[in-house]
């Protein structure tokens, strides 16, 4: 469905899973007799806003949605603290998995990786004040869908949430969507962070969050990120000129000049900057995206994804750097996939 075709008439089934109806079932929205807002409804009961979110017990897993026919999520919109964001890990599961196709921090998923709040206006994630979480990447499935939150700290916390989705048949080739999470801190001396790695099948790729940490002094941004596709061994297909320029930038962001310049529109943006304070914020930090939902980048049996973290030296000279970079990276394909490496623990992933 697009603005082309809003027009249209359709059989497809619209359904709704939140803390106010946990099964998506038609009619059964509102009903809860108890729940976190339980104690503010005492006065008024049955259908004001008894349930508005669920509790979720540390070191635990919560199952968010459990679908059973063929269809679509169609918008997800959620809320915690941004404390939790880097501790609360994303889960999808289609067509009966064992292992996940999303497995990613509930904070780096919507673009926001540094446990601070940043706005992004981009067509697929959208960050609004003062913490709603969206996105409205498809998400098809013909069989069933599964999405879990796990809590891995040592403290409840609360979740506020709202899966969309339509029941209706799937095309046969709508691909599964896929989300996964790495970190390199610090890269490697003349090493690269890798993004993506080990895909297998046929699929397209269609989307990069990082959340970057600059280590030096100096501009940070000369590395080139690589598509390896189909074969590509030492040297990639597509080959980028440098890092603002892949997220739509040019000329080290610098505008108005002595500073950095933030944007966030429908395809790429690089919307958050953190600055030193003089005190304990000692680095730089900033979050930006590229959306490829015009561009998918597509390959037909295996991808590699990597990113070069570079600056300057004297002498006109790169300099290869060891910075902080977390990335998120988006891509559709042909179940089954490869396994996932493991997801780093806690003190791998803290905002440190």
């Amino acid at each position: 469905m697009n603005l082309g075709t809003l027009s249209r008439l359709s059989k497809a089934k619209t359904r709704s899973i939140s803390a106010e109806n946990f099964d998506g079932g038609k009619g059964r929205g509102g009903m809860a007799t108890d729940g976190t807002g339980q104690q503010a409804a005492r006065e008024l009961g049955l259908g004001w806003k008894v349930s508005p979110s669920v509790k979720i017990a540390a070191k635990s897993t919560f199952e968010l949605a459990a679908i059973e026919e063929p269809g679509a999520i169609q918008h997800i919109w959620c809320t915690s603290f941004p404390a939790t964001w880097r501790t609360l890990i994303l889960r999808m599961y289609w067509d009966g998995e064992t292992e996940p196709s999303v497995e990613v921090p509930l904070g780096d998923f919507f673009c926001n990786g540094w446990c601070e709040r940043s706005n992004v206006q981009s067509l697929p994630v959208a960050v609004n004040p003062a913490g709603g979480l969206n996105s409205y990447w498809e998400m098809p499935f013909r069989q069933s869908a599964r999405i879990t939150i796990e809590n891995t700290s040592e403290v409840e916390a609360v979740l506020y949430y709202q899966i969309d989705y339509t029941l209706t048949e799937v095309p046969d080739d709508a691909a599964y969507f896929h989300a996964q999470w790495r970190r390199s801190n610090p890269v490697p001396y003349q090493d690269v962070h890798t993004l993506l790695d080990g895909v297998r099948g046929h699929g397209h790729y269609v989307g990069t969050y990082l959340a970057w940490q600059s280590n030096n002094g100096g501009w940070f941004g000369e590395g080139e990120i690589k598509f390896y596709l189909d074969g590509d061994r030492d040297f990639p297909t597509i080959c980028g000129t440098g890092t603002e320029d892949y997220f739509g930038g040019a000329w080290n962001w610098e505008h108005p000049k002595g500073s950095y310049g933030t944007y966030s529109t429908p395809f790429l943006g690089m919307h958050q900057v953190i600055q030193p304070d003089g005190l304990y914020r000692s680095q730089q930090r900033f979050g930006m995206y590229r959306w490829h939902v015009m561009d998918p980048i597509r390959f037909e049996e295996e991808l590699k994804v990597t990113i070069q973290a570079l600056g300057w030296r004297s002498g006109g000279r790169y300099l290869p750097l060891q910075d902080d970079i977390a990335s998120t990276v988006f891509w559709y394909q042909a179940e089954p996939h490869a396994s996932f490496p493991p997801l780093p623990d806690n003190n791998a992933r803290e905002v440190i």
